[in-house]
């Protein structure tokens, strides 16, 4: 088929009234944060309208918070949704000895997540899970 008579391709399209939607409301909290960073400034004693480090800590407060709010369920959701029925393909265990050497399983990576583990209780993420906010 030529190129010109192939047919081209329907995009998907976001409708426009949830786009003004998404809009004003991106716009109303980007003006309560100007509006709540103006009185920040007046009860700390500065004297000019629009205090930018004011505006700065304000955004900077209302960007962590929404991080935590994101970031918060991710860190305590349980990883694997079969754990603790009798169909977790995780309860399995493989293991070998080696001459005298201390037995090996995949126990060790897999018993936390068999168990109904979430990120934040795993031992290699635990660390960088407890960075984040939330």
């Amino acid at each position: 088929m030529a190129s010109h008579a192939r047919p081209t391709p329907r995009r998907r399209r976001v409708p426009r009234g949830l786009l003004r939607a998404g809009l004003a409301i991106t716009a109303a909290g980007a003006a309560l944060t100007a509006a709540g960073a103006a009185p920040a400034g007046a009860a700390a004693g500065h004297d000019s309208d629009l205090d930018i480090e004011a505006a700065g800590t304000a955004l900077g407060g209302a960007l962590l918070h929404s991080v935590a709010g994101g970031v918060g369920p991710v860190k305590s959701l349980q990883l694997d949704p079969l754990a603790g029925t009798a169909a977790d393909p995780l309860t399995n265990k493989i293991g070998t000895q080696v001459a005298d050497f201390k037995p090996l399983t995949t126990g060790l990576v897999t018993d936390p997540i068999a168990r109904g583990g979430a990120l934040g209780d795993m031992p290699v993420t635990e660390n960088v899970m407890g960075l984040l906010p939330g």
